[in-house]
């Protein structure tokens, strides 16, 4: 059987090999056409376009993009024409997803949805494209469930994927005599360009803490070093660190709960060009950015958005995060209970090969 498999975030480009790694027990001939980055590359499939070619976020910043966009649209599309999946399988990655789930669906090639758009979040009109042209929707959160079912999606909850693939029993190799902060400034570079200097300017007002950069591999290390000049933090690109991190200072994203799955306080931090957030600002239907405080239903770690996003303000939130550690780290124990501790990529694997027998 052909997979094709298209994934636009470091996030979904783990997922996506995953999933792989899935399909080949179970489909010994299966073949692999993918979008992706270095960890689906790393399954040995062929990969029509990188990571580094997809990832923009903010209204403003895919309009200064449109050209590379509307180019990886027909690139897309005559991709699809000339391989012929049996089926596709869209990961997060909306903006684009959907489209290529319009034009699947014109060729009559099933499409299966993995993290369902937020649309719970802004934007809720889109719905009714997820029900006309999606034909199994797995969700990653046990609410999305309800919400979807509830909208007449054919929608499944086996899990989140980043739940059990996280494991605080080993002992990460890295040492350090001083706790560890973390720095977590993002996946796409536009947001590592944006808020990795800010998160920097803490690092000199707590002397008593050693400041760990953690990159992602689709960025350079030479991008990283221009950021990061003479202020004295480590640069890793292995998240085992976050095992001995005792607070970060993080992106908002998966990163967030990835964060909240190894324990560890935060303060979140979010900017995009002003435009960007305004019509965002237009749409939202949610009153939290965060991940965990979406889940938590209450602000538990905080949120610096826009100009609030400063030096002064990150160093202030931080020392309130650090006087909070134990709630913060009770009310996670809940959260994660919710989750559960399922992994969920055989179970979709399994969801969708049964559909595709009929």
């Amino acid at each position: 059987m052909h997979y094709y498999i298209i994934s636009g975030e470091s996030s979904g480009d783990f997922y996506g090999s995953k999933l792989i790694q899935s399909i080949k027990k179970s489909d010994k001939k299966a073949k692999f056409t993918c979008w992706g980055g270095i960890n689906m590359k790393n399954q040995n499939v062929e990969l029509v376009q990188s990571l580094n070619n997809l990832s923009f976020v903010g209204f403003w910043e895919v309009f200064l993009n449109i050209k590379t966009i509307i180019k990886n649209f027909f690139i897309a599309y005559k991709s699809i024409r000339e391989t012929k999946p049996d089926l596709i399988i869209l990961i997060d990655y909306p903006g684009f997803n959907f489209r290529i789930a319009r034009f699947a669906n014109k060729l009559n090639i099933p499409v299966f949805w993995f993290v369902a758009p937020q649309v719970w979040a802004w934007k809720e009109g889109r719905v009714k494209y997820l029900k006309k042209y999606v034909t199994k929707l797995f969700v990653i959160f046990p609410f999305e469930l309800d919400y979807f079912l509830k909208k007449n999606i054919d929608s499944y909850y086996f899990g989140h994927p980043l739940v059990s693939t996280i494991t605080l029993e080993n002992k990460a190799k890295k040492k350090y005599t001083k706790p560890v902060i973390a720095l977590m400034p993002g996946s796409r570079l536009q947001e590592v360009k944006s808020l990795l200097p800010e998160m920097l300017s803490c690092s000199s007002k707590f002397s008593d803490f050693q400041f760990v950069v953690i990159g992602v591999s689709d960025i350079s290390v030479s991008k990283y070093k221009e950021l990061i000049c003479d202020h004295d933090v480590d640069l890793l690109f292995d998240k085992e660190i976050l095992k001995i991190t005792k607070f970060a200072i993080v992106c908002s994203g998966t990163a967030s709960l990835e964060l909240m799955l190894y324990n560890v306080p935060q303060v979140v931090c979010y900017k995009i060009s002003w435009i960007s957030f305004y019509i965002a600002k237009y749409f939202a239907k949610v009153s939290f950015i965060s991940i965990v405080n979406i889940l938590a239903s209450k602000k538990l770690v905080p949120e610096l958005i826009q100009s609030d996003c400063n030096p002064a303000n990150i160093c202030s939130k931080l020392r309130n995060v650090m006087k909070n550690e134990n709630n913060i780290k009770a009310e996670y124990s809940r959260l994660i209970k919710k989750l559960g501790r399922n992994e969920p990529y055989d179970d979709i694997i399994k969801t969708i090969q049964n559909y595709l027998r009929g």
